[in-house]
């Protein structure tokens, strides 16, 4: 049942997908049928917009974001293109975890002469901003927006995680693997990333024969969740749904706890942060999560040798560890980050031996056919831009620290 499920949601969201326009080369969503000459290469300097939250409820996922993209323009500063060694710059701008602040921070970028954008952490800033760089004609990798509508119709965007409706679905069958029967969701009003991703687990959760008896939602910068937390209780549920930021579950596990809700706590990817822990304390045992990537999986020798590296990036200033949660354990924003880096890194190889001028609309063109195997798997785009990813990882928090429980599949 759970198999069959998973493979008609797929095919719905592949087909809207497909009514709504992919990342083909024939131009993009507002830059009118590929008119936009985009912006060129001069010089000995290739600019790349680093496009992030590092304010706001979303600033610390978003700085473990930046961390990865540093560190990755440290392994690899420079690159050669035709007989020219270009040095790689990144352009750091905080779109502020808000969508009209990061418009602004999208059209700075866009003046500083960017040809290429990573980012962003939050799938609402980074859908805001997104036809910003499809009018300039600038492409932008996401690292762990995992909305569909950041790339849907915008041939400028891309991006190295797996999307919601997946997200959702793993998070549904880890749910019912565990026999959970029932579920209860609370999401933020507004926010494209929870709400998109409450709604996809609910689908998903139903069609795999589960009941939701709770439908909980809390506006942005709430801080009092007695009244839901209240009504969740009332509904007894197996297990609780909370796709939220950082800062949301830093408040919620200490009042859910107060409430005494002892049903099942799962989240998804945003709450991979040690600061969760370190402000919920034990509140936050025993919480799962979905996520994109495990420091302590050896399978991949990139991502070990990755893993060893960005540790001691991290330890080699007081600074990176205080931006990283005080810790030097490997998120998987920062691995992504570094992924979306070394994706933009190929896609400016790819442009040896071409001719003509080298411009911002030719990045975006070698980006549809790169392929390599990076940090958090092998990477390469369909259609849409969208990284073809299929599994998942399942954490939990276990005596104050993140465990790896297993791998999961939407299936």
């Amino acid at each position: 049942m759970k198999k069959v499920f998973a493979l008609a949601l797929a095919s719905v969201m592949t087909l809207s997908l497909a009514a709504c326009g992919g990342n083909d080369a024939q131009g993009g969503a507002g830059n009118e049928g590929g008119a936009a000459a985009g912006t060129a290469i001069s010089g000995d300097t290739i600019s790349i917009g680093v496009f992030e939250p590092t304010t706001g409820e979303n600033g610390g996922g978003g700085m473990q974001e930046v961390l990865g993209i540093r560190y990755a323009n440290q392994v690899a500063p420079t690159v050669d293109i035709n007989g020219t060694t270009y040095n790689i710059k990144l352009v750091e701008v905080d779109n502020q975890s808000d969508k009209t602040a990061a418009v602004t921070a999208a059209q700075s970028l866009i003046s500083s002469g960017v040809v290429g954008v990573i980012g962003s952490y939050g799938s609402g800033v980074a859908i805001a901003a997104g036809q910003t760089f499809a009018d300039a004609a600038v492409p932008a990798i996401g690292c762990s927006c995992t909305n569909p509508q950041v790339t849907l119709g915008n041939d400028f965007y891309f991006r190295t995680c797996f999307l919601d409706p997946f997200q959702g679905t793993v998070m549904a069958s880890y749910a019912i693997d565990q026999g959970y029967q029932t579920a209860a969701l609370i999401s933020q009003n507004g926010d494209d990333y929870s709400t998109g991703l409450a709604a996809f687990f609910k689908q998903a959760f139903e069609g795999m024969g589960g009941t939701i008896v709770a439908d909980e939602t809390y506006q942005t910068n709430e801080s009092d969740f007695n009244a839901i937390l209240t009504s969740v209780k009332t509904a007894n549920p197996d297990c609780v749904f909370i796709p939220s930021s950082i800062a949301t579950a830093t408040l919620i596990l200490p009042q859910a706890k107060a409430n005494g809700i002892t049903a099942q706590i799962i989240a998804s990817d945003t709450w991979e942060n040690e600061s969760i822990i370190k402000a919920a304390g034990d509140a936050a045992e025993g919480v799962a999560f979905s996520t994109f990537f495990d420091e302590n999986d050896e399978a991949n020798p990139i991502a070990k040798e990755f893993v060893t590296g960005f540790k001691e990036y991290l330890n080699s200033d007081p600074q990176n560890l205080t931006l990283n949660g005080g810790t030097d354990g490997v998120a998987a924003v920062s691995a992504l980050g570094y992924d979306a880096y070394m994706a933009m890194y190929n896609a400016l190889q790819a442009l040896d031996g071409t001719e003509g001028e080298l411009t911002s609309v030719s990045v975006r063109d070698a980006l549809v056919n790169v392929a390599f195997d990076g940090v958090t798997g092998s990477i390469s785009f369909d259609e849409n831009g969208d990284a073809k990813k299929n599994i998942a990882y399942i954490k939990q928090v276990k005596d104050g620290k993140f465990e790896f429980l297993k791998t999961q599949s939407a299936e």
